[in-house]
């Protein structure tokens, strides 16, 4: 319809955005998204958490020897001080935080109609069937389990399995840490600790009344909680109820795949989503039955480092995505720009689209835009270029051919 035209995206800057980063990864979280910020042309305002507050301090002292700090100020503060931030008129919000709050943050950015990245957490189910390598499986589950003790949006939240299944996955799991952390998790320096004890109450509080089928043991004075799995876990109880983020791993039993998607379906789209089988069926059935930011076969957490793909959640588990390319796009508005040509015979290609119209016109109209559905149009010049090869090619053949006639 609009032949000739160049057609093009131009990515331009929202302006000035605001990035609230987590205390989880206090300093990835911040940078990996300001790099694609500042990449796409944004100033940006930052906000480190007060809760690692060492590292807030630190982003706040050296960043400014480094980029403008007037283009790119860091603001310290807690409750109050990022809510009046969020008062405030911004061109993007992108936050990293709970479901909970990240709820608040969508309310206050809608208030300016303000886009926004929130990338939330959520409870990321594990399925493990028995055609899966089980050894492997408690492996790779317990070290994502453990990692930051547990306090990573992504982390394995729960698992869903059948009896079978569970009864050889403990033993699995048990060696594994074992391997990990020796005879004595708490002295092993590769263990981390909880953040705060509000968090550290939170999480013993979540093992009230739990079956503990390993580890247990937690000390408040060094908000350590030892690596536990609980079994005989009710859908109903409070550990199911919300996020882990912590070294805790509840067992729910299941009878089939089936069972496992409907039982992840009636809850919250997570974050990512966990599969350990070696049946292609049931692979092809989680990714189409069931929907969640990411998905992962036979391993946990290492779509969030692979190269090229975007992360982020979907419904409760956030909106949009980002890493790498995905970055820049997140920041950058796409401008759609076309520029036609002024030259009469382009205008006289138009007069169809401008009244006085007629039959013939309409008829017209018709089967442009019926060529236009049916066309991939960014094909066309492929297309000529490759008639007028075929067409040269063949000529240069014949033309060849009748010259050999004339000398015989």
């Amino acid at each position: 319809m609009s032949f000739p035209a160049r057609k093009y995206i131009y990515s331009e800057p929202y302006g000035i955005a605001l990035i609230v980063g987590p205390w989880n990864f206090p300093i990835n979280l911040v940078f990996a998204p300001l790099a694609g910020a500042i990449a796409a042309g944004n100033c940006v305002v930052i906000k480190p958490s007060e809760h690692a507050p060492a590292t807030a301090r630190a982003i706040a002292s050296l960043l400014p020897k480094y980029i403008d700090s007037e283009c790119y100020p860091v603001y310290l503060g807690g409750v109050e001080e990022t809510s009046e931030l969020l008062k405030q008129k911004f061109d993007y919000i992108f936050f990293t935080g709970s479901p909970s709050i990240g709820k608040l943050v969508h309310q206050a950015a809608s208030q300016n109609l303000t886009p926004v990245t929130l990338e939330l957490g959520g409870k990321s189910p594990v399925y493990i069937d028995n055609t899966a390598n089980l050894k492997l499986a408690a492996k790779r589950i317990m070290w994502g389990k453990t990692q930051n003790c547990g306090q990573i949006c992504v982390a394995p939240d729960y698992v869903l399995c059948s009896k079978e299944v569970q009864d050889k996955f403990l033993k699995y799991a048990q060696a594994a840490l074992h391997q990990f952390y020796g005879d004595n998790v708490r002295e092993n320096g590769d263990f981390g600790r909880i953040i705060n004890q509000h968090h550290f109450h939170r999480l013993t509080g979540l093992l009230r009344d739990q079956k503990v089928a390993i580890g247990g043991p937690s000390d408040p004075k060094d908000h350590f909680v030892h690596p536990t799995i609980v079994t005989d876990v009710h859908p109903d109880d409070a550990i199911m109820q919300e996020e882990i983020f912590g070294p805790i791993l509840p067992i729910v039993t299941v009878e089939s795949y089936e069972e496992a998607i409907n039982f992840i379906n009636q809850r919250e789209k997570p974050l990512a989503l966990y599969v350990f089988t070696g049946c292609k069926k049931v692979k092809k059935a989680f990714l189409r039955e069931t929907s969640s930011g990411a998905v992962l076969i036979n391993d946990v957490l290492m779509h969030s480092v692979a190269d090229g793909l975007p992360f982020g959640g979907v419904g409760n588990s956030g909106i949009g995505a980002y890493h790498g390319k995905h970055t820049f796009d997140t920041f950058s508005h796409k401008k759609a720009v076309m520029e036609r040509g002024t030259s009469m015979l382009i205008d006289k290609i138009d007069s169809i689209r401008y009244p006085p119209y007629n039959n013939t016109k309409t008829k017209l109209l018709k089967t442009v835009f019926r060529i236009n559905r049916t066309l991939p149009v960014k094909y066309v010049p492929h297309l000529i270029m490759f008639s007028l090869g075929v067409a040269v090619t063949c000529g240069a053949y014949y033309l060849n051919k009748y010259i050999q006639n004339e000398v015989d």
